[in-house]
């Protein structure tokens, strides 16, 4: 069931919602950061497709599930207007999928692919604040949630981990197995 043919699929699909959406020469910023929010999770998906990973597809099914749900609970909660001066700004939603994916491809695969990964989402939220989509606060948020989600669901692929050790006086890195 995991197999090529799957991220194949899901490229086409992403292209295929894309061509449907045209965008103009001023909106381009906006359009690309619609398009990562989309690309993003596909990758993170299309990654763990090709390595055959289906507790990380669990993973990445559950990060999103608690991404989505928070973020949208939030929206439509808290009453916050967007600069444009539509509803339901806080969190960004943008902003939220795609450091959620972020995060577990950080998180899952490492650091190669988190740090691109991380890139591409803050283009994302800075897309957001730049078309008058949200304030800094809402990408913050979505950021956040986000990134917390995933942190929550997501285990090294290799159950090895390499994070940043910091102490008073002390600066280094922690490596750790997963018995």
């Amino acid at each position: 069931m995991f197999n090529c043919r799957w991220s194949l699929c899901a490229l086409l699909l992403l292209l295929a919602t894309l061509a449907g959406t045209p965008a103009l020469a001023g909106d381009a910023i906006e359009a690309a950061g619609d398009a990562l929010q989309i690309a993003l999770p596909v990758a993170a998906g299309g990654m763990t497709l090709y390595r055959r990973d289906k507790p990380g597809a669990l993973q990445l099914i559950e990060s999103a599930a608690l991404s989505t749900g928070v973020t949208y609970l939030l929206k439509y909660t808290v009453d916050a207007t967007r600069p444009n001066g539509s509803k339901h700004s806080f969190p960004s939603g943008h902003a939220s999928i795609s450091f959620m994916s972020a995060e577990y491809l950080r998180n899952r695969y490492g650091w190669e692919y988190g740090v691109p990964a991380y890139a591409l989402a803050s283009f994302v939220a800075y897309s957001r604040v730049e078309s008058d989509q949200h304030y800094a606060r809402d990408v913050v948020a979505g950021a956040a949630i986000g990134i917390g989600s995933s942190y929550i669901f997501t285990r090294p692929y290799l159950g090895v981990t390499v994070q940043p050790a910091l102490d008073a006086g002390y600066y280094g890195l922690k490596l750790s197995r997963l018995w």
